[in-house]
């Protein structure tokens, strides 16, 4: 695994890629209940197209009584070794996605990683989990000021953008809007929901007394407990 992750990194630096993103959290994921009423199942025939030329890993003989999960999908699970060499093993800065708790991003930013994604992937790895902007106040108040804070999950609005800048965020990672924009009207889509996005965004912060993005502070918005 460690050979295909490696080749990775080296492709990325060879094509000009300025950072690396690593998700830590989500090693298994359970299909969404929407595919499993549809019946989908992944063709055999379909790989990712970075890993085309890569051997397929063997199948995993699971011995009486063990778990499929444990002894099979969470076997090659990321630990702190393998992201420990891949900092090693790259000149980019490695930023981590999946981060919810305010002690693993404080053992993150001392363990050296350049940056941090709040994020928990739109609800879809676990029921129940903290909402992504109920997580960011603590995590920005653990790292501190000066540390990069990314935010994901459940961007679909300018003003959802404003909140999570209001709570911490340096910037955020929009990823649904662009695939539903790509799907409608290819690249122009992406242009112009990514327009859509900022004028909305403008608009918030227009309607909140904010001129910059500087202004958007925690004390722009009001929080309700429950």
């Amino acid at each position: 695994m460690r050979d295909s992750t490696l080749d990775l990194v080296q492709r990325a630096e060879a094509a000009g890629y300025r950072a690396l993103v690593v998700t830590l959290d989500a090693a298994v994921q359970r299909p969404s209940l929407r595919a499993q009423r549809a019946g989908f199942r992944m063709p055999d025939t379909v790989r990712p197209g970075n890993l085309i030329h890569h051997a397929t890993p063997p199948p995993v003989e699971l011995e009486r009584g063990q778990s499929r999960i444990f002894q099979c999908l969470m076997r090659e699970a990321p630990t702190w070794d393998d992201l420990d060499w891949l900092m090693r093993h790259t000149r980019l800065p490695v930023i981590v996605k999946g981060v919810l708790r305010a002690d693993d991003a404080l053992a993150l930013k001392a363990a050296g990683v350049a940056g941090i994604i709040v994020s928990n992937h739109g609800g879809r790895a676990l029921d129940g989990v903290p909402a992504s902007l109920d997580a960011l106040p603590a995590v920005r108040a653990a790292v501190g000021a000066d540390y990069p804070v990314l935010f994901d999950s459940g961007v679909r609005a300018g003003s959802d953008v404003f909140k999570a800048l209001a709570l911490g965020a340096d910037a955020v990672l929009v990823g649904r809007l662009q695939v539903f924009a790509l799907a409608v009207a290819g690249a122009l889509g992406v242009a112009h929901m990514l327009k859509l996005l900022r004028e909305e965004l403008e608009l918030c912060m227009a309607l909140a007394g904010c001129a910059t993005l500087q202004e958007i502070t925690a004390d722009s918005i009001t929080l309700r407990h429950a």
